[in-house]
């Protein structure tokens, strides 16, 4: 009995570590794992560089964007941030 009154705390510690840091990470990964699976050309993204580009072809590991009207480049798809909402 004494064993588990001393253990107690330290279950409890690992309990609340991980519903306040690895479980919203988890969500996190799911959430962005989601947005890259679902993005198809015509798409707005920024980039983790904060380019806001224009999805032009999206391949497995991939994607090539628009900078401008003539501008092509081949990123990967973990340097994309988030999906940009236009706020107009």
């Amino acid at each position: 009995m004494d064993i588990i009154t001393q253990l107690l705390p330290f279950v409890f510690l690992i309990a609340i570590m991980y519903f306040v840091i690895i479980r919203p990470q988890q969500n996190e990964a799911k959430a962005k794992k989601a947005m890259l699976e679902a993005l198809k050309k015509g798409d707005k993204v920024i980039t983790t560089g904060g380019f806001i580009v224009t999805v032009y072809k999206v391949e497995e590991h991939f994607l090539s964007v628009k900078l401008n009207d003539d501008t092509v480049v081949k990123i990967t798809k973990e340097s994309i941030a988030k999906k940009y909402e236009d706020e107009a």
